[in-house]
């Protein structure tokens, strides 16, 4: 199993990005996609969810309503749009997926995209 996030970058406020999550290994079409993210000095949290279906997501917290969370399983692939960037939205950025293997869940994250907001 292997995630790979991309996307990330330097933008100016008010800027957009969007993230992506290269997944393999795995049937990618039959497991939720989690984003994560983590600030400086702040822990990790959960920003958005997607189903195995485009119509399941949910958002946490800041991000909702500057953020869409989407998917295609022809490219095994999640992405994260973010719109209205501020600075308080800088902050490595992870995707996340729980596997059901040898009888128990595991989480498998990618290594993270860095994504500053500065002008």
């Amino acid at each position: 199993v292997q995630l790979v996030e991309s996307g990330g970058g330097l933008v100016q406020p008010g800027g957009s990005l969007r993230l992506s999550c290269k997944a393999s290994g795995f049937a990618f079409s039959d497991y939720g996609i989690s984003w994560y993210r983590q600030g400086p000095g702040q822990e990790r949290e959960l920003i958005a969810y997607i189903g195995t279906a485009d119509d399941a997501t949910s958002y946490v917290g800041s991000v909702q309503g500057r953020c869409t969370i989407s998917r295609d399983n022809a490219q095994n692939t999640g992405y994260l749009q973010l719109d209205s960037l501020n600075a308080e939205d800088t902050a490595v950025y992870y995707c996340k997926i729980v596997i059901f293997q040898d009888s128990r869940w595991i989480d498998y994250w990618g290594q993270g995209t860095q994504v500053t907001v500065s002008s």
